[in-house]
């Protein structure tokens, strides 16, 4: 435990003594939600303590109101009315819903300083125009008297879901948005992901005695709350009334979720560590569930402890697997997830969304800009998982990224990973950009850099940016610091541009091999030469922009620039085949001509 302590101090300065020209603001939470679980209605109050550690004077701010999103007309309703593959969760969903069923969040009243401010309710977002501008370096009280009504179950959050738990609540507060370097980050919510002002939470909760929760935090009265939270030699206190209080406390955070059922078994399962992992799950589901969620538990342990170990340690003391939502998204300190799965689907959700705490919720990226470095990064980290955990024995465990790519490649699909998450063409697009490309940004840098400096880049990358926001720069200067090799040039074609990868062997003349350059993207080439002896040579020809190599065992030769369209070269003895990438890990287009066999070529010249 005080390991772990010590851990998150170390964090927490980090974040005060960052380099020269970072900074980030904070924001810390107290808040008092009055819950009517008959009505799905609450009534909050908000204290927001806002530290503005910008350069800049600020003489607005503007606050997150998710909920106002399950609303007919709004702009999620008519998004997913108009594109042409919309989420099979909310379709025209939306627009359909009753006033007793929409989602909102009313702001009654709002104060600086104990001062009255004008504010307006613009869709998702609240504009406030402050009274005295917060200057560099200042902290600023905000108090906030607001109503709110859970939507029935669309998105992420809502009530009574299909698989009926009452309560799922992210995205459920006045949230402050977020202003960095590149300014005020205010795009309204339609569906995509999350960025967020770090900071420390304070949630009192008061709910209808019967219902379990569990979230975002630490318990602060367990003894009154009980439901596996209590230390079992003490006595529960006495409970009064209808309702309970749940208390809870989160550090450092950028988020608060919590979620409740008066139906949820609660495990608890200590790790070695001292990290508790919590597990919230319905009680009166099939035995074949309930089975699945207790075989899950140990799994989770190892999952938490490849990933600590893969890219940096844990630092909170629990983490909590909800039953809830209406799939698998990632939260701070716990995830929600539906949970009438067969063990291998509940496993893989539980894998991907346990390793989102590191890429999105720990390095903080901007979801809405750069989602590929949340899903992709996730989905990478969690196939290697996968792989190790349940023993699958893959040499290549990304291949169903790869796959998705040359999909919307080939149908014409593809848009840059540039792409604001919300300005995808179509759902597919965004899907397989964020997902598959982003994983594939990792798995082919292996095939550039190797795969021991992107494991040695990833810890780095979480070492220096770790309770951050970090940039795509951010990861590729990770890598070319532990590589010594240059990626500006991939950073820009892979994640900028629509270029593809399309090289082919296009001749062989005894020892002479000719290689071409089909497709926009240049890239190092491994080639395997097999010999007329049946022996086998691999060649490794750098990328001259890279100005270095990886670390391998195969023949370093002259390196190839871009601009030249032909590569030619002589192996040592007369060549029988020549395969570019046998790894498979280079997404490449067209595999169809990186192999040449030397006999089919001569049929090919007899014809």
């Amino acid at each position: 435990m005080k390991k772990i302590t010590a851990l998150l101090f170390l964090f927490s300065v980090a974040v005060s003594a960052q380099s020269t020209g970072y900074w980030q603001q904070h924001a810390d939470y107290t808040m008092d939600i009055d819950m009517d679980v008959k009505t799905f209605q609450y009534k909050g109050k908000q204290k927001l303590v806002y530290t503005n550690n910008s350069p800049d004077e600020l003489n607005n701010v503007y606050y997150h109101l998710y909920f106002n999103a399950f609303q007919p007309n709004s702009q999620m309703d008519i998004r997913s009315r108009n594109i042409q593959d919309p989420d099979g969760r909310v379709r025209d969903r939306i627009s359909k819903l009753t006033p007793e069923e929409i989602g909102y969040i009313k702001v009654k009243s709002l104060k600086q300083d104990g001062k009255e401010v004008s504010f307006k309710t613009v869709g998702t977002i609240l504009e406030v125009k402050l009274n005295s501008p917060i200057k560099p370096g200042k902290k600023t009280t905000f108090e906030m008297v607001f109503d709110a009504q859970v939507p029935k179950q669309i998105r992420r959050s809502g009530r009574d879901n299909k698989e009926g738990v009452a309560l799922s609540m992210s995205q459920w507060y006045p949230k402050m948005a977020e202003y960095d370097f590149e300014g005020w980050h205010t795009p309204p919510y339609i569906g995509r992901e999350f960025h967020g002002v770090w900071g420390n939470f304070d949630v009192k909760l008061h709910i209808d005695k019967t219902y379990v929760v569990g979230g975002t935090g630490y318990v602060q009265n367990p003894q009154e709350v009980g439901h596996g939270y209590e230390n079992k030699n003490k006595k529960l206190k006495k409970q009064r009334g209808d309702k309970l209080t749940w208390h809870f406390k989160a550090p450092n955070v950028h988020d608060f979720t919590w979620a409740a059922d008066p139906e949820y078994n609660h495990d608890v399962l200590t790790m070695d560590n001292g990290i508790d992992l919590h597990f919230f799950y319905k009680k009166n589901m099939e035995e074949k569930f309930l089975k699945n969620w207790k075989d899950l538990q140990p799994k989770t342990a190892e999952l938490m402890k490849f990933f600590s170990e893969r890219i940096g340690q844990y630092p909170y003391k629990q983490y909590s697997v909800i039953q809830g939502g209406d799939g698998g998204m990632e939260y701070a300190m716990c995830t929600l997830i539906t949970g009438q799965r067969s063990f291998g689907s509940l496993f893989g959700v539980t894998n991907h969304e346990l390793a989102h705490t590191w890429f999105q919720f720990l390095l903080a990226t901007n979801e809405s800009k750069h989602p590929w470095m949340d899903e992709g990064f996730t989905s990478y980290i969690s196939a290697k998982a996968g792989n190790e955990i349940l023993k699958r024995g893959l040499s290549n465990p990304h291949t169903g990224s790869y796959g998705g790519y040359n999909y919307v490649v080939k149908n014409g699909l593809e848009e840059t990973l540039s792409t604001h998450a919300d300005r995808y063409h179509t759902n597919t697009g965004y899907g397989v950009a964020s997902y598959s490309k982003g994983a594939i940004f990792l798995s082919q840098l292996e095939y550039i850099i190797g795969a021991e400096n992107v494991e040695k880049g990833l810890k780095k990358y979480f070492k220096d940016f770790g309770f951050k926001h970090p940039t795509p720069n951010d990861v590729k200067r990770s890598m070319e610091k532990v590589s010594g090799i240059h990626l500006d040039w991939y950073l820009n074609e892979w994640t900028q541009t629509t270029h593809t990868i399309d090289y082919g062997v296009k001749e062989v003349k005894g020892k002479t091999i000719t290689l071409e350059r089909v497709g926009q993207m240049p890239m190092p080439m491994d080639v395997e030469v097999t010999y007329e002896d049946g022996t086998k040579e691999m060649f490794n020809i750098p990328l001259r922009m890279m100005r270095g190599q990886k670390k391998t065992n195969a023949t370093v030769i002259d390196d190839w620039t871009f601009a030249h369209p032909s590569y030619t070269f002589t192996a040592s003895k007369n060549v029988k085949s020549v395969q570019i990438d046998p790894s498979g890990l280079m997404a490449d287009i067209n595999s169809e001509n990186n192999k040449l066999d030397v006999i089919s070529q001569k049929e090919e010249i007899k014809e």
